[in-house]
């Protein structure tokens, strides 16, 4: 989901500066909700080992460039069901920056295309998870079919925004249409695999019952919405 350098430049990066502000506008608002929720201390805790898991995603498991971006195993959908909306939002950010700063300066000027394309389709799969998982039914307790759902939000929403950056910044022509083709199809591939790590996540969630009332993991990942 790393926009290659040079993709969209100029002038057409300003749009990249408000996409990003209204995605940290976002984050903050549910950070501010969280810390009511559970306190300071919990949503410290659950964005730091947030941004240390996808720190580690980014850099340790396998990824590759493909046409105008690179495949990632982010596991968005998983961080999202163990730690929550705003901890998740906060540890991509962190981790894509933290990545940036010391492994990847050359990603740096792409900062903002790339954190509004992790972001984003975070946002729009916390909407499609308030919907789709009824609310007598824990995280833990979720099925394949919602699993598959949400890794379809959250990586389809990181290919569109991946397609609409590239055609933005290069237009319509045949090489480029090849190349957003090319990523989306490798990325996708993704969807098929992360909803079967989901729920292996959510079995182990399920033996650890110290976790339960522990203000460290999101809320729901034990307990259905009153």
């Amino acid at each position: 989901m790393h926009i290659e350098a040079g993709v969209v430049q100029g002038a057409k990066m300003v749009l990249s500066y408000g996409t990003a502000a209204v995605s940290f506008g976002i984050a903050t608002k549910l950070a501010i909700n969280s810390i009511k929720q559970s306190g300071f201390l919990p949503t410290i805790v659950k964005t730091v080992l947030a941004t240390v898991f996808v720190f580690m995603f980014f850099e340790l498991l396998p990824h590759h460039g493909v046409g105008v971006s690179e495949v990632h195993l982010i596991l968005g959908s998983t961080l999202f069901l163990i730690f929550g909306a705003a901890p998740t939002a906060f540890g991509l950010a962190f981790g894509l920056l933290i990545q940036g700063l010391f492994f990847a300066p050359f990603d740096l000027p792409q900062y903002t295309i790339n954190v509004t394309t992790l972001l984003m389709p975070l946002f729009a799969m916390m909407y499609i998870a308030n919907k789709i998982i009824p609310k007598k039914t824990a995280y833990k307790d979720i099925k394949y079919k919602d699993a598959l759902k949400l890794s379809v939000m959250y990586q389809g929403g990181i290919v569109s925004w991946v397609a609409f950056w590239a055609l933005y910044g290069q237009g319509f022509g045949i090489e480029n249409l090849s190349s957003v083709l090319s990523f989306a199809l490798a990325y996708m591939s993704v969807v098929i695999l992360e909803p079967f790590i989901d729920l292996a996540v959510l079995a182990g969630a399920k033996s650890l019952n110290t976790l339960k009332s522990s203000a460290y993991v999101e809320a729901r990942l034990y307990n259905s919405v009153k």
